[in-house]
């Protein structure tokens, strides 16, 4: 089984390379074009989604709490247990740019696109975060969605439970008076762990896309209160698929808010 799941990753390594290196040409196209930018890079990252996902056999399938409208600017926050985490969000039906680590605009090429089309931020620098956050007000003031896993990275030891929420995400929200869309991944930690050597595993998988939280009129003294309701949401969603999980450690993280009290389930 190891053996078959080693191959099963090496293929998809490198139909990602592959599929990467042909929309290239059009990733070139909209960076050298901004007025392209907004239109059209989620699109190209669409298609790369769709060519790769189908090829390594795996269906993504987008639940909707509630639609909505998407025409509207919203903050996408979503949690972060995969190196996949990334490459589902591509069938968001919003487009968004991404803040990114800035390990991943060190990446050969895919850092270079990386880092003309997304932010990037290096946490362990303030400077680095201060203007991770001005960048991030920018591309609000220039009317683009934002996603962000607010968890900071792929932290956790413990899938699917999550580490406690960083503030940015829900400040800017805040500040720009923006909804936040809480998004939950449930199945990547076990397509594609992150453990060393990485190895795929066939699997279903999932994005759940819950209803905007609403921030309007609410000021940054209400940024925690908000937090810990994004935080609620995904983390019910994801014990509905995972019910038998010890939750304690995500109590203890960010305290969710009682299951009265928040939207999820199946």
């Amino acid at each position: 089984m190891t053996f078959v799941r080693t191959l099963y990753t090496i293929y998809g390594a490198i139909l990602f390379i592959v599929i990467f290196l042909l929309l290239m040409p059009f990733f070139l196209l909209v960076i050298a074009i901004p007025a392209l930018q907004k239109r059209h890079t989620h699109t190209i990252n669409k298609v790369w989604a769709i060519l790769f996902f189908s090829l390594i056999g795996l269906r993504i399938r987008n639940r909707y709490k509630k639609r909505f409208p998407k025409n509207q600017q919203y903050i996408i926050c979503a949690n972060h247990f995969s190196y996949l985490d990334i490459a589902v969000l591509g069938f968001s039906p919003v487009p968004f740019v991404f803040v990114g680590k800035s390990e991943l605009a060190k990446i050969p090429l895919f850092g270079y696109m990386f880092r003309k089309l997304h932010i990037t931020v290096d946490r362990g620098s303030i400077k680095g975060r201060y203007e991770t956050f001005r960048r991030s007000k920018e591309a609000l003031d220039k009317g683009y969605n934002l996603c962000i896993f607010p968890e900071g990275g792929i932290l956790t030891k413990t899938p699917p439970r999550m580490t406690r929420f960083k503030d940015g995400a829900f400040r800017l929200a805040i500040e720009k008076q923006i909804p936040i869309i809480p998004v939950t991944i449930p199945h990547n930690w076990i397509i594609l762990p992150d453990k060393s050597p990485l190895r795929l595993r066939h699997h279903k998988a999932h994005v759940v896309f819950h209803a905007p939280l609403s921030t309007e009129g609410l000021t940054l003294e209400d940024a925690d209160e908000l937090k810990q309701k994004v935080f609620g949401i995904i983390d019910e969603e994801l014990h509905s698929y995972f019910p038998d999980e010890n939750r304690q450690s995500n109590i203890k993280e960010n305290r969710p808010l009682s299951q009265a009290g928040v939207q999820g389930g199946r």
